[in-house]
């Protein structure tokens, strides 16, 4: 283990350069950034990836915000997962932080699938929340500088950390605690950019009130957003479209099965403000609901859907589920349900659905159904 020990000296002189520096300024985690990126990427080389095959898009720019983690880690182009940053000696455990912003940010950022925190003292992972493995290096990340040391563990906790991959859900139930964690993720993030007044946004949920819900608050367009992308996807992943080549061309090609939706998703993921806001947790809904097989899901079940939104709301928001009535109701209703508004907004004339201000083919039907429980 000669070249971990080099690497992980080599990280400590260059953090102990960084924070020692007193002509530096800014907030002492941000002195760790550069050290930790070029640790990362020696890491990823002695685990065995190629040269580059790892990527750091790191959150400069978006620091105060408590939704984001530090870095979006990809393998191969592939996002893998995400970094936390703290303040040296504030420590790496986020279950032992006692600042209000950090424990906040914690109940955020433990939804994602893959994780680690660091304050460059100690590393852990965490998968869906739970702490996979804790590594603690020998020396103080402020004083140690060359003489950091690190146990032999460090390089199989960054091995399984690059080589996380989402697992398929097995059952509705299961698929269904996985979005709504993911789509409250989501919420999140809408909320503070609203709060950031980003552009895009604000643009989106004046045109949202004007058409649809003239009363909505910031919190129910972001509630409402984070819902209908979040459905958006699985009805693809239904539609058995794929996911890996982005929003764009799993709208387009949901248009083709079902225009309503279809152009829903792209409307509400068109603009680009919104795309570099939200790529943290849209990336992370698209890799891990891309392995979603309903087939294998429903395992043949027509009626699979019928609890899957009650279960949603369960993990989602169970305040919600309460205010909305969202339980359990009867096929036979859901199918009248479904029937009346078909026809009631059929133009007799010409086949089509008749909305008041596009006109799509009608193939909504069953993702009416599907979704009829809502």
């Amino acid at each position: 283990m000669a070249e971990l020990a080099e690497i992980i000296s080599e990280f400590g002189a260059s953090a102990k350069g960084k924070l020692a520096n007193k002509a530096v300024t800014g907030a002492p985690e941000d002195q760790l950034r550069a050290p930790l990126e070029t640790l990362v990427m020696q890491l990823a080389e002695l685990t065995g990836l190629p040269r580059n095959a790892v990527k750091l898009v790191g959150e400069t720019t978006l620091a105060h915000l408590s939704t984001r983690p530090d870095y979006a880690v990809s393998v191969r182009n592939a996002l893998a997962g995400f970094i936390e940053v703290k303040a040296p000696g504030k420590g790496y455990d986020p279950r032992k932080f006692t600042d209000a912003h950090d424990k906040r940010q914690w109940q955020k950022l433990k939804t994602l699938p893959n994780l680690i925190y660091t304050d460059g003292n100690g590393f852990t992972l965490w998968q869906d929340g739970e702490l996979k493995e804790t590594v603690v290096l020998d020396g103080d990340i402020e004083k140690a500088g060359a003489k950091l040391f690190a146990p032999a563990t460090t390089l199989a906790l960054f091995m399984n950390f690059f080589a996380w991959n989402p697992i398929a859900p097995r059952s509705a139930k299961q698929l269904a605690g996985i979005a709504a964690r993911l789509c409250r993720l989501l919420r999140e993030e809408v909320t503070e950019e609203l709060e950031r007044n980003n552009p895009g946004f604000m643009s989106l949920s004046s045109e949202w009130r004007s058409l649809l819900f003239p009363e909505a608050t910031n919190e129910q367009f972001a509630d409402g957003y984070a819902q209908a992308v979040t459905f958006g996807l699985l009805i693809a992943r239904v539609r058995k479209i794929g996911l890996a080549d982005g929003l764009d061309h799993a709208a387009a090609e949901l248009r083709k099965a079902s225009g309503l939706i279809g152009t829903a998703l792209r409307l509400l993921v068109d603009d680009e403000n919104i795309k570099t806001a939200l790529a943290s947790a849209l990336d992370t809904l698209r890799r891990v609901l891309n392995v979603v097989d309903w087939d294998h899901v429903s395992k043949g079940d027509p009626d699979a859907w019928l609890y899957f939104y009650e279960d949603f709301l369960d993990v989602y928001d169970n305040d919600l589920k309460k205010q909305t009535g969202s339980y359990y109701t009867p096929p036979q209703v859901v199918d009248a349900m479904v029937r009346l508004v078909d026809e009631t907004l059929r133009d007799k004339s010409t086949g089509t659905l008749d909305y008041p201000f596009v006109r799509y083919d009608s193939k909504i039907t069953d993702d009416c159904v599907m979704l009829g429980s809502r």
